[in-house]
């Protein structure tokens, strides 16, 4: 029962957050896609300290010993941030369009030329000299770490699902609210490689899709090192929270109206309040 658990959350998240992506970029609710990245740091930072530390903490473990690996994860996620392997930098190589920079598992929109400096000289450098075969590369880089990042997600999923249906489900979709605007910045990326949306979508859709081989691995894993459960769990956490304040946050530290601002907090509060309620009915279940 919790192999099939996994395997739906994974899938769910892996593939679902790559459809919700594709209408989020192609479709009618592009606008929406700032208030995508407040809810999705809700969710993550409510999953992270409200449900996956707690239940972690829990255990048999030392405090001690568990905020030295909350320590460990985020300064690793950190280091991979900086190798881009985590966040592997999306870029959208054409300069008189808007450049797609991705930073972590979120899109930020910089108009290339309105602002000096390395990033725009990068990039029409880049443009004036090698644009086809730095597409082509960057594509495969794409989906290269999206397959890398979905298969840690995976088995993310996988140990949460195995401590606690609850968490399980909780974790698939704080996964999946955070992949979303990730996967955006990869449609935009691979649509410079080819005019075929639905080409774009299949490729990313496939890369999502070994979320589920590594649940499968996860849950083999988790369930022979079942005492390292609690450590796995706070692993996740220090992901969750290095995305959401490393990440998402900083994108939504800028000045704003008033309303916009509200509109901001409150998108925030939906995310906590999505995982405080999907929490609340799995529960009574």
């Amino acid at each position: 029962m919790i192999l099939i658990a996994i395997l739906a959350g994974t899938l769910a998240a892996g593939i679902g957050s790559v459809w919700l992506a594709a209408l989020l970029s192609f479709g009618v609710l592009a606008r929406y896609t700032t208030h995508m990245l407040s809810l999705a740091a809700g969710a993550l930072l409510a999953t992270a300290f409200m449900h996956l530390l707690p239940e972690a903490f829990e255990s048999q473990a030392g405090a001690q010993e568990l905020f030295g690996t909350l320590l460990v994860g985020l300064v690793f996620f950190f280091l991979l941030d900086k190798a881009e392997l985590y966040h592997h930098g999306h870029e959208h190589h054409d300069p008189q369009v808007a450049a797609t920079v991705r930073t972590g598992n979120s899109v930020r929109a910089e108009r290339v030329g309105t602002s000096p400096g390395p990033l725009a000289h990068g990039h029409a450098h880049h443009h004036d000299h090698d644009h086809g075969q730095s597409a082509r590369s960057g594509s495969w880089a794409v989906l290269t770490g999206d397959s890398v990042h979905a298969f840690g997600d995976g088995i993310l999923i996988a140990s949460a699902f195995v401590a606690d249906m609850r968490l399980g489900v909780i974790t698939a979709l704080a996964v999946l609210a955070h992949e979303i605007p990730h996967h955006m910045g990869d449609l935009v990326v691979l649509r410079q490689t080819s005019s075929n949306q639905r080409a774009a979508l299949i490729k990313v859709s496939l890369a999502g899709a070994v979320t589920a081989l590594g649940g499968l691995v996860g849950y083999a894993l988790v369930d022979m090192l079942h005492d390292w459960l609690p450590y796995f769990l706070v692993v996740a956490s220090s992901s969750f929270v290095y995305v959401a304040l490393a990440d998402l946050i900083p994108q939504l530290q800028k000045r704003l109206s008033a309303r916009e601002t509200v509109a901001q907090i409150a998108w925030l509060g939906v995310g906590i309040a999505l995982v405080t309620v999907v929490s609340g009915l799995a529960h009574s279940q």
